[in-house]
């Protein structure tokens, strides 16, 4: 076997001259997944596409391991997508390399370059793993970008999504929005209600990143217009970051927007729904919440 595997240069340089003599077909039921996995998603139509190819041609490129606690076990480093889809194929045996791992720390950092530098996590988590290496490791964004071999604005932009709502990171996962939606919605992250009516939008006309831009500024212009015009407050009504921190709360809780509009010491709080199931939904989360 060659010494070109396909694998990123974190991962790579770690192994010796000894290569040859790591690699032999193992019995896929020894093989455990790598508990620090930043993958989390897997899209299903794409194994099983992975896993037909694999029937006709086999697996070309070898899964890396490390020895297991257990005797004669293994523990996965790269190719989860491999090990399902091979399982799916209905594969007995699959080719592996194995790698000598000194701790903890180093399958984890090796788990997470290994699968940046494949490119094919989804945004939220990519965004993850260079928190992750950030947080264990200590790293400056600086020294995680060229650790994983790209630009410090890139690993800058990828941590700001994680500033975003629940609501939009699903989106992100399952492929409804791109990057680029995920990064105009960030300039509404003071008004999470306006942000989840263009999100659905979005979603509902197939708008373009430069459609979206165009939104996002039109209702942040909106939004300052009318707090340049508004009166000036009654002195029982709640201060107006503390309002909006409710807000924010309540539309995080709800995935929903939310109103309140105040009346002195008194007000009201309105919720939108948008279908009747929607409104079976939000009945469902306040009475649960009650219980």
């Amino acid at each position: 076997m060659g010494k070109t595997t396909g694998l990123g240069q974190g991962v790579g340089l770690l192994f010796g001259d000894e290569e040859e003599d790591k690699y032999f077909e193992c019995d896929i039921e020894k093989i455990s997944p790598n508990k620090y996995q930043p993958r989390v998603y897997f899209d299903e139509s794409s194994l099983k596409e992975l896993s037909d190819s694999i029937r006709e041609n086999g697996i070309i490129q070898p899964l890396i391991v490390t020895v297991g606690e257990g005797q004669g076990t293994y523990e996965l480093v790269a190719g989860e997508r491999r090990l399902r889809a091979s399982k799916i194929a209905g594969l007995k045996k699959v080719p592996v390399v194995v790698m000598d791992v000194d701790s903890e720390d180093t399958l984890l950092e090796l788990a997470l370059i290994e699968n940046i530098q494949r490119t094919d996590l989804n945004p939220i988590e990519e965004a993850e793993a260079y928190h992750k290496l950030i947080q264990k490791f200590g790293y400056t964004q600086e020294e995680t970008a060229k650790r994983v071999g790209k630009k410090r604005s890139t690993i800058s932009n990828m941590l700001r999504l994680l500033n975003l709502p629940d609501f939009v990171k699903q989106d992100l996962v399952e492929g409804q929005l791109s990057e680029g939606h995920a990064r105009a919605l960030l300039r509404l992250s003071d008004d999470l209600g306006t942000m989840k009516e263009v999100r659905d939008l979005i979603i509902k006309n197939s708008l373009s990143v430069r459609q979206t831009e165009r939104m996002v500024r039109k209702a942040t212009s909106s939004t300052q217009s009318n707090k340049s015009s508004s009166p000036a407050k009654d002195r029982h009504e709640m201060p107006e970051t503390y309002c909006k921190s409710l807000i924010n709360q309540l539309t995080n809780k709800l995935s929903s927007k939310v109103y309140i509009n105040q009346a002195g010491s008194r007000g009201k709080l309105e919720i939108e729904y948008y279908s009747v199931d929607d409104l079976e939904r939000l009945i469902s989360v306040i009475m649960s919440e009650e219980s």
